[in-house]
């Protein structure tokens, strides 16, 4: 894999590749070419070949891409046969339905059980793991080496809870608080989840067509 500078653009682009790849090979397709991904995926032709150009050459001119070998390829690009492991803090609406439909072990990650600071909810039962006390949670993430903290705690609680994953050595939060961590220079990658964005997005297209 190429050791270049690769933009944000890009590899914000990975996933869908990969989704759309995965739904190529059940339906039984070997070849592709990257005008028909690019038709299927809204992308040009020269978008598709400039993205995986990036990290080197995965298909032959003629001849196409083959589809598992794409799918193999960008798999590894994306780390998931590392297998990180994840735990998430904050158990409440949103935490508990991300371990119930989350698929962590689908796209080769590995959870290892949720933390939360209320009584009430420590010890219960979320899908075959049982919550545990906060209190634990950095000689947890000291003794399991975890990659990956999953943030799920209200808003005023988000930068301190943060601060103390970040002193635990956590490598790397999927922060659901809606509020923007910082990082301050310890060199933690964080993945700041906005749902408003999104929907914000949809109400500036339905705004433009409709002028």
């Amino acid at each position: 894999m190429k050791k270049s500078y690769i933009s944000n653009n890009v590899i914000r682009r990975l996933p869908r590749y990969l989704r759309k790849l995965d739904e190529l090979s059940k339906d039984g397709i070997e070849r592709i070419s990257s005008g028909e991904l690019g038709n299927q995926m809204g992308l040009t032709p020269s978008q598709i070949r400039q993205d995986f150009s990036c990290f080197g050459e995965f298909g032959q001119q003629g001849y196409g891409y083959n589809v598992r070998a794409l799918h193999r390829e960008i798999a590894t690009i994306l780390g998931l046969r590392r297998s990180f492991s994840v735990i998430l803090i904050g158990v409440g609406n949103l935490g508990h339905a991300l371990i119930e439909n989350f698929s962590f072990r689908q796209f080769g990650f590995r959870f290892l059980g949720a933390f939360e600071i209320r009584k009430d909810l420590v010890g219960t039962d979320i899908a075959g793991y049982s919550v545990m006390d906060a209190a634990g949670q950095d000689a947890f993430i000291k003794d399991n080496d975890v990659d990956i903290a999953i943030l799920s705690v209200p808003r005023p609680r988000a930068q301190a809870v943060a601060d103390t994953l970040m002193e635990s050595g956590i490598k790397a939060i999927w922060n659901f608080t809606d509020v923007e961590l910082d990082a301050h220079g310890s060199g933690v990658i964080i993945e700041n989840i906005h749902f408003a964005d999104s929907l914000l997005t949809l109400s500036y297209l339905l705004s433009v067509e409709g002028e």
